[in-house]
């Protein structure tokens, strides 16, 4: 069972920086493999995909965060990272690191396996 911890939340003011990070371990195989995501969920509305990773290294992003987040990980360290810049007080919410061992990777929670427990972001005007 892979377990993820998330760090880095917090409070700052509209147009401040967070990163977020997620450190993973019990993988089942090499960590390079797995799917790697963040999702976000704002009080009354669903959870939504922000960005994710694939083990090519290959990014995608919500248009909503396009430009200003950048999703990276470290294989040696098992850890995923989630850069925020220009941060808005639309992307306050519960943040989530999500993995999943698949060749497919998406931005679809109902597609990630693994779950971490969550960490507030709240951005200030």
């Amino acid at each position: 069972q892979v377990q993820l911890v998330e760090s880095g939340g917090g409070s700052v003011q509209a147009g401040g920086s967070l990163r977020l990070s997620c450190v993973a371990s019990r993988y089942a195989y090499d960590s390079g493999r797995y799917c790697m995501g963040w999702f976000r969920q704002a009080p009354g509305k669903e959870r939504e995909g922000v960005a994710r990773i694939d083990r090519l290294d290959s990014a995608s992003y919500a248009d909503s965060v396009t430009g200003r987040f950048t999703i990276t990980k470290d294989n040696a360290k098992n850890t995923l990272y989630l850069q925020m810049n220009s941060l808005k007080p639309e992307d306050t919410a519960m943040y989530y690191c999500a993995a999943v061992y698949s060749y497919m990777c998406s931005m679809s929670s109902s597609d990630f396996a693994y779950w971490g427990q969550g960490i507030q972001v709240t951005v200030s005007s």
